[in-house]
């Protein structure tokens, strides 16, 4: 990758139209290559979306706004093949995405700022231009279950990573806004041993599909 120039950019993660987002840690004022951070996006927008937004209602997971330090791990991961993942083996390597590109990249992802309604507009909007927004806005849809029995199993299993409202912490993954086919399949995933939970004191293996179902109908009220 090119490296043109370095961008200084204060990235501010609160995320205000979400609420609560501002509790992240994060580093503040992060010093990438805003430029070489966006020609490896035209690769990663191919599944995750131009704005990180995510793609194909959750088979891809949303990225903007996702910590620097998560999104680095979940990638050297990757390189690692402590997580199989198929749609990322032929970039998952320090060829394709070297040291330097993985900072530029996961900064860049963290500083996009997901809009949670549409623009106002009182000019006529084209119809495609409108679709094109309508896929950057963070909105879940009430995932079925029982709210208030997946509240009490979050909290009792979740909050101490994910904190309270799913927003996460530095090295945690924010699960408020993620899709729930996304965060389903995970799950589903730590259950079965084919990915593995770093936190072991949080046994997947003893929810019932059911715990599973209420947990994310819990998350999916978390953006409303």
């Amino acid at each position: 990758m090119l490296h043109k120039f370095w961008h200084f950019s204060v990235v501010m993660l609160g995320l205000y139209p979400l609420g609560g987002y501002a509790d992240v840690p994060h580093d503040k004022t992060a010093t990438y290559d805003i430029e070489n951070a966006e020609d490896i996006n035209e690769l990663c927008a191919g599944c995750h979306g131009r704005k990180g937004q995510g793609g194909k209602g959750g088979i891809y997971p949303r990225l903007a706004g996702l910590t620097p330090e998560y999104m680095t791990r979940q990638i050297e991961s990757f390189k690692s093949r402590e997580r199989i993942n198929l749609p990322m083996l032929p970039y998952a390597n320090d060829r394709e995405l070297s040291q330097q590109d993985v900072h530029d990249i996961t900064h860049y992802l963290a500083a996009i700022d997901l809009p949670t309604q549409l623009p106002r507009s009182s000019e006529v909007i084209d119809g495609l231009e409108r679709l094109r927004q309508s896929k950057s806005i963070v909105q879940i849809g009430r995932y079925p279950g029982n709210i208030n029995q997946g509240e009490r199993i979050y909290m009792e299993a979740c909050r101490a990573c994910h904190q309270r409202d799913g927003v996460g912490r530095t090295d945690k993954p924010r699960l408020r806004g993620q899709y729930t086919q996304y965060l389903k399949k995970q799950m589903h995933d730590f259950k079965k041993g084919t990915r593995q939970h770093v936190d072991w004191e949080v046994k997947f293996a003893d929810l019932s599909d059911n715990d599973i179902n209420n947990i994310l109908a819990f998350l999916s009220i978390l953006d409303d």
